[in-house]
C-alpha cells in the first residue's frame, strides 16, 4: 500500500519505490485525499527525475531534515529547533526554489504579528537563511539563495549588577540555584557550563576546572582558573553527587532559568534581567576591577575581540593620564597658565 499510517502518527505518509529504491515521505496532512493528491504529485516529479534527467527539486523538510543531520553538534541547535518548529507551519510541503524574497518578507510579517520583538524575527529569518545558504553552497540543491531582508533592531545595552544588587539577589535565591549563580559570578561560565559540571573537569588541589571543546560556543577548549568565591562553592558541593557538581535533593540540576528564579528578581527589586547577564556582571566587575581587556578574553573564552569591546566603556583607567593632561594648562589657583606668562612678561 502506497499510503499508510504510521504507528502513534495522524499524518499520512507516502511509499513509492523508484529503480528499486524505496522512498518514503510524510504527506503531512492528516486528510487522506490530500495525501493522494501529495502522492501523484510526487510520483510525476520523481518520473520526471527518472526519465527525463530533470534536475530533483528538494522541499523544505527535506533540507531541514539534513540540516538537523549535519548540524547536532551545534551548541545553538536547541534554539534553532524552537525557530525550525516554527518555519514548520509555514513551509512545510513548498519547494526551496520557490521560497524567495516575498515568502521571506511575509514570513517576517507573520511573525511580528504574533507580538514578538524585532530581534526574535531576526532569529527566525536567520535560521532560514542559513538553511537555504546550505542548500545553495553545500549541498547543491539552489542555484542561488535569496536575499534576507532583516528588520532593524535597538543596540541592547550591558546589564550588569553592582556588588548590593547581586547580594540581594543572593539572598532571595533557592539554596540550590544561589550557589550556581554565586559560581556564574566567580567564574563567567554560560549557563551550560555551570549545571553540567562534572568533577571530573574540576581540580580543587590545583584550583582549576576547565570546559571541554565540545561544551563551548566557540568549540575551543577552556581552562577555568578558580578564584576563592569560586573553590568555596565547589566544596560545598562535595559529596553530594558522584558525577554532577550542581544538585538538587541529590539530583543534578536541570535548569536554574526557573519560576524561582524569576520570583527572587522580583523580591530583589531587579528587572530587565537574564541568567546570561550575570557572565556581564562578571565580565564588568573584572574591567572595573582594572582586568586588561585582552586578558579577559582569555578568560571568558571569546573568540573575537569585538566582544569584549563591550565592556571597554566601564574602564577608563588608561586614559586617566590624558586626562589630566588639561589641568596641565592651569596653575593651582585656577588661573590659566598662558595667561599667566603674558602677565609676567
Amino acid at each position: 500500500m502506497a499510503l499508510y499510517k504510521r504507528s502513534k502518527s495522524k499524518l499520512w505518509w507516502v511509499r513509492i519505490t523508484v529503480n528499486g529504491r524505496e522512498i518514503r515521505h510524510s504527506a503531512g496532512t492528516t486528510d487522506k485525499k490530500l495525501a493522494e493528491e501529495y502522492e501523484t504529485n510526487l510520483k510525476a516529479e520523481l518520473w520526471r527525475q527518472a526519465k527525463l534527467d530533470e534536475r530533483p527539486r528538494y522541499r523544505w523538510e527535506q533540507a531541514v531534515e539534513r540540516w538537523l543531520t549535519e548540524r547536532a553538534h551545534l551548541s545553538s541547535l536547541k534554539d534553532q529547533k524552537l525557530h525550525l518548529r516554527w518555519l514548520h507551519k509555514h513551509l512545510y510541503g513548498r519547494f526551496l526554489d520557490e521560497i524567495n524574497r516575498d515568502v521571506l518578507d511575509n514570513l517576517a510579517q507573520a511573525r511580528k504579528a504574533e507580538s514578538v520583538a524585532n530581534s526574535t524575527v531576526n532569529r527566525v529569518l536567520e535560521v532560514a537563511r542559513a538553511v537555504l545558504r546550505c542548500a545553495e553552497r553545500e549541498w547543491g540543491w539552489l542555484d542561488s539563495s535569496p536575499s534576507v531582508r532583516m528588520l532593524p533592531e535597538p543596540k541592547r545595552r550591558i546589564r550588569w549588577l553592582t556588588k548590593e544588587e547581586a547580594d540581594r539577589l543572593l539572598s532571595e535565591l533557592p539554596g540550590h540555584i544561589a550557589e550556581a549563580a554565586r559560581f556564574s559570578l566567580a567564574t563567567g561560565l554560560r549557563k551550560e557550563n555551570v549545571i553540567g559540571l562534572e568533577w571530573s573537569q574540576v581540580d580543587l588541589e590545583r584550583r582549576v576546572a576547565w570546559i571541554h571543546h565540545d561544551q563551548i560556543k566557540n568549540k575551543k577548549a577552556l581552562a577555568i582558573p578558580l578564584n576563592a568565591e569560586a573553590v568555596l562553592v565547589l566544596r560545598r558541593q562535595v559529596g553530594i553527587h558522584p558525577e554532577r557538581v550542581f544538585t538538587y535533593h541529590g539530583r543534578p540540576v536541570k535548569e536554574v532559568n526557573t519560576q524561582a528564579w524569576r520570583q527572587a528578581l522580583v523580591r530583589a527589586g531587579i528587572k530587565d534581567f537574564r541568567w546570561h547577564d550575570l557572565r556581564h556582571t562578571w565580565a564588568s566587575w573584572h574591567v572595573q576591577s582594572g582586568t586588561p581587556l585582552q586578558v579577559l578574553q582569555e578568560l571568558g573564552g571569546w573568540s573575537c575581540f569585538e566582544m569584549v569591546l563591550r565592556y571597554a566603556h566601564l574602564s577608563a583607567g588608561h586614559l586617566a593620564d590624558y586626562a589630566e593632561n588639561l589641568c596641565k594648562l592651569r596653575t593651582l589657583s585656577g588661573t590659566p597658565a598662558a595667561k599667566v606668562a603674558v602677565d609676567v612678561s
